[in-house]
């Protein structure tokens, strides 16, 4: 039993988790720990000369000749060097005061906007030792977007990076308010500052940090109840909205991820989500506070084989060896396929003994047991391409296929823990038992944090339905966000404080299982009632559907006044030249493949026993197909910066392809 039925009525039940809080979460408390300044001064008091904050050296780019006669600039990389806590919680002191001679006030907003790096977090922590609320925004935001976000929080200052700063000669034409951009250094080009606005402040990191180390401000510690972070939502659903978390909601979370993520001896976090995803802000937070290094690393270098390493030069993960990563299921996904891929590529003989090692690895694993030599003599090889020694791989952000959870669980030798929660509620909800070996379910509720689950009766969910109990997850705890920003109305619509406590309407659909866990089973947005009366989840099957092969996106669309769904689908190139092959037709370029019936037709098969295999309903199988050319991405405004499909732009681009599906 990992949670506890705490209340029952009519049309709703609460639970609550049976768990004890851990010894981190108690010295939290013991040590006064009330915000994220109190925190960075806790965890560098404690850590202090440790490895906190590792940046991996690039040496020099440099041009290497392909096969094919084209060259590519690659990295050639050196070691990790480190900040220790100490360092860190200095650093964050003379940024946080740069920031205060640069004219910036407390409790008046900065924006931080940028990829993920060691600057980033100092940053936020120097903005956190003023009082300063920082205003998150996705680096893959399209221009209008990152205007409305500075225009709305009515910011002076910016905070990017050397690769992201040209993009404000557009920008700063759409926001008057700007006046200073700081941006963190390149290790390898300088900074052009020209081509700016007349009247532009452009300022480099490392000059704040010196006017930090001889100003004589003072740290103004932030009350539990001052706003940390304004964090844009990725806006599945409309324009980003600004969702206001407090340094309380903040602590909250930390004592709640603290209390489900154990921390081992020697564990390292490799870091490469968007800091801008308030899941990955915490995760890494959890690690300052736990005393886990963190060292940063890009898709483009974190593996041997990405397309920035040099030939013969070692990625981020195999010179880092972490033990834990945070992850998004896109990139479960991705890592799946290709062990997939690999496996069908590697003639029949190899294919059916790792076939075969598989299915005997899964059945032991079901009664509780783990396969030792197996994993040194088949999946050492899988388990070397994230560096060797990873042993919890935590994902986040959108539902993570029960196949890819499995197929990664076995063949890189780790616990895979999913969770699920919002920006909304901090990321906080719930989350997976390490030692839970079941999957398609998100774990019970944090510490902390009680679920109640609503009836819904327009979707037929209710909490007296069997075997399990059905209905709206309404999330309540300390974790529940302040509301969103400049935005009473919506507020009022999905917040609202009850029995003492703050909560938030999730729209998400559960069931509750008999010991305590939550299976996300819809969402009421993505409900579609077709013509003889069934409901289609959408979501469900897209996220059913992008486990095959041949998906690499998939938007599934339905009209209440039709029989059937139709599914808007971005093939991969690859495999959708096989799958031609195999029924026969001519060798075409992608796009004219992409637009043959014929392809269409294979395609439709291929998803329809894909969908047997996954036990959807007939009904829920798309009847009909168009194969998109292009890939859907942040800047087209298909999907989100969190890359979840903005369902209603990509049914306005095609909705003449939507109109023909219909009518064929």
């Amino acid at each position: 039993m990992q949670a506890r039925i705490i209340e029952s009525t009519a049309d709703s039940i609460t639970v609550r988790s049976v768990s004890e809080p851990c010894e981190l979460h108690l010295r939290l408390v013991r040590d006064g720990v009330t915000t994220m300044e109190s925190m960075l001064r806790a965890a560098s008091a404690r850590w202090q000369e440790r490895p906190c904050l590792g940046t991996r050296a690039v040496l020099s780019e440099e041009d290497e000749p392909q096969p094919n006669g084209r060259v590519f600039k690659k990295y050639k990389m050196g070691a990790y060097s480190w900040r220790s806590f100490a360092r860190v919680a200095s650093e964050a002191r003379q940024f946080g005061a740069g920031l205060r001679a640069l004219g910036c006030e407390p409790r008046r907003n900065v924006v931080m906007f940028a990829e993920t790096r060691a600057e980033w977090m100092l940053a936020a922590h120097g903005c956190f030792t003023q009082s300063i609320p920082v205003v998150t925004i996705y680096a893959t935001l399209g221009d209008e977007a990152i205007a409305h976000g500075i225009n709305e929080t009515e910011v002076s200052t910016v905070i990017t990076t050397h690769e992201l700063l040209p993009k404000f000669k557009k920008i700063l034409a759409k926001t008057p308010r700007v006046n200073t951009i700081i941006f963190m250094e390149d290790q390898l080009k300088t900074t052009p500052r020209d081509g700016f606005k007349e009247g532009i402040k452009i300022i480099a990191y490392k000059e704040v940090l010196e006017m930090g180390k001889t100003s004589k401000i003072e740290t103004v510690s932030p009350a539990p109840t001052d706003t940390a972070i304004i964090m844009y939502t990725s806006g599945s659903t409309g324009v980003p909205k600004g969702v206001v978390l407090s340094h309380r909601n903040m602590i909250a979370t930390l004592k709640a991820f603290a209390d489900a993520m154990p921390i081992a001896q020697g564990d390292v976090l490799m870091g490469f989500l968007p800091l801008a995803h308030v899941f990955e802000l915490l995760a890494e937070n959890l690690c300052i506070i736990g005393g886990v290094p963190i060292g940063y690393s890009t898709p483009l270098t974190m593996l041997d084989t990405s397309s920035k390493i040099m030939k013969g030069t070692m990625g981020d993960a195999t010179i880092l060896r972490p033990t834990c990563i945070t992850t998004v299921p896109l990139i479960m996904d991705r890592i799946s396929k290709g062990i997939t891929d690999k496996v069908s590529r590697s003639g029949p003989m190899a294919s059916a003994f790792f076939k075969w090692a598989y299915a005997y690895k899964q059945a032991w694993q079901r009664r509780g047991y783990d396969t030792p030599l197996l994993d040194q003599i088949v999946f050492k090889k899988v388990r070397a391409l994230l560096g060797g020694h990873v042993r919890l791989m935590i994902s986040g952000g959108a539902p993570l296929a029960p196949d890819t959870h499995t197929q990664v669980r076995l063949c890189l030798c780790c616990d895979v823990v999913t969770g699920y929660g919002l920006t909304e509620t901090t990321s906080c909800a719930t989350v997976m038992d390490p030692l839970d070996r079941s999957t398609g379910r998100v774990g019970a509720p944090t510490t902390g944090t009680d679920i109640k689950l609503v009836n819904w009766e327009e979707g037929n969910y209710r909490i007296d339905n069997k075997p399990f109990p059905q209905g709206e997850i309404v999330i309540g705890g300390d974790s529940v966000a302040e509301g969103y920003y400049k935005n009473p109305e919506k507020t009022r619509e999905e917040f609202l404080d009850a029995d003492g406590r703050r909560w938030f309407r999730s729209g998400d659909v559960a069931e509750l299982h008999h010991d305590g866990c939550i299976k996300i089973i819809d969402r009421k947005k993505d409900l579609v009632k077709l013509q003889a009366g069934e409901y289609v989840s959408l979501g469900k099957v897209e996220a059913e559907l992008k486990t095959c092969p041949i998906v690499e996106n998939i938007c599934v669309y339905g009209d209440s006044s039709k029989t059937y769904t139709v599914a808007l689908l971005v093939p991969n190139p690859r495999h959708l030249a096989e799958l031609a092959a195999r029924a026969g037709l001519p060798a075409l370029p992608f796009d004219q493949l992409c637009r043959a019936p014929a392809a269409e037709q294979a395609v439709l098969r291929e998803l329809a026993d894909h969908a047997r295999k996954c036990g959807l309903e007939k009904f829920e199988v798309p009847a009909a197909v168009k194969l998109c050319t292009e890939v859907w991405s942040p800047d087209m405004g298909l999907v989100t910066a969190a890359f979840k499909i903005k369902r209603k732009d990509i049914q306005e681009r095609y909705k003449e392809d939507i109109k023909r599906m219909y009518a064929s």
